[in-house]
């Protein structure tokens, strides 16, 4: 079916049922009902090649990550990139992955070959040069975490910092004192938003901090793992520990399992983001929660789509709170 059958079919002129299908102003709001109905009915789908060569738009958003320290090994990111993209999907908008070492150049070959109306910048730096770059050219960008620039911009982010607080005061509520935090050694906003809230939490309530207490490990299973059996083999162990993210709690989570201290209530646990979904312990573990990846991916990709339309990036700015999730693996302090 093409757009010329289309309107001979219903009497109209292309340039009519064109503007129609489009949404154009000057178009009766009957007749483009009566367009939307035939078209459905008769089968017509546009041809979305010619439609974004026309309108100058590619219909395709970039989502930028950095490839250190591997963010596609953490089930959280993947989970909200999948939902992302499945939201932009129905706008018939197709989600690029683009993993990138910070390098400007790079970005700037990205806008000029015009293959994205817009782009996601995951993992912001607090100060992040790919959005300086954005900024300055003046590129449409979604930022999922905030950093520090001369100007106005689009974002989307967690308040990390509450997030990890959260955590402080549950544990302390508990009766701990000897808490212990797990941390990833990147640069990247939120890590440093999560350490901040720990600090702040242990300040708060005048816990002593020994250095000891306080990891930079790598994301990954296994520096969870053994930064956790280490801190158990300190003369004077922590009796409660918090991890920055899923891959350090499962790590923390077996080793706690295999020292018979997480099912005793020896030594407490809160995991941010919780196990990852394909965890091998079965356990409802105590965790800072998010929301949905769902609602995650449904209120980016509706930004996403608003800076597209052009509207105003000061409108575009929106925080969202964690909660703690309790579980079996905090416990009062024995």
């Amino acid at each position: 079916m093409s757009l010329k059958a289309l309107a001979r079919e219903l009497g109209l002129s292309v340039t009519t049922v064109s503007r129609a299908l489009n949404g154009y102003d000057d178009v009766a709001p009957a007749t483009k009902q009566r367009v939307d109905a035939a078209a459905q009915r008769m089968g017509y789908r546009p041809n979305t090649l010619a439609r974004r060569l026309k309108m100058g738009k590619i219909d395709a958003v970039g989502l930028l990550f950095p490839f250190e320290p591997r963010p596609l090994n953490n089930s959280a990111f993947i989970e909200m990139v999948g939902s992302i993209s499945h939201e932009l999907a129905r706008q018939e908008i197709d989600l690029l992955l683009v993993a990138e070492e910070q390098e400007p150049a790079g970005i700037a070959r990205l806008i000029e070959s015009k293959r994205v109306d817009a782009l996601l910048v995951a993992h912001t730096q607090p100060d992040d040069p790919r959005l300086q770059v954005l900024q300055q050219i003046g590129f449409p960008f979604l930022a999922l975490g905030r950093s520090r620039l001369t100007q106005p911009y689009a974002w989307f982010d967690f308040d990390n910092h509450a997030g990890t607080l959260l955590a402080v005061n549950h544990l302390v509520a508990l009766g701990h004192q000897r808490i212990a935090y797990l941390g990833e050694t990147s640069p990247q906003t939120f890590v440093g938003q999560r350490r901040q809230g720990f600090l702040d939490g242990m300040q708060r309530h005048g816990l002593p901090l020994p250095p000891a207490y306080l990891g930079r490990i790598l994301p990954t299973r296994r520096a969870g793992y053994q930064a956790t059996r280490a801190l158990l083999a300190l003369p004077q162990p922590p009796t409660a520990l918090i991890t920055d993210n899923n891959m350090h709690g499962e790590g923390a989570v077996m080793a706690l399992h295999e020292a018979g201290l997480l099912e005793s209530g020896q030594v407490s646990l809160v995991i941010y983001d919780g196990l990852p979904p394909d965890s091998l312990i079965d356990l409802p573990i105590t965790a800072v929660t998010q929301a949905t990846r769902e609602a995650v991916g449904r209120q980016i990709a509706e930004m996403t789509l608003a800076l597209i339309r052009g509207e105003p990036v000061s409108s575009l700015q929106v925080l969202w709170q964690p909660a703690l999730q309790p579980g079996i693996s905090s416990h009062p302090l024995r």
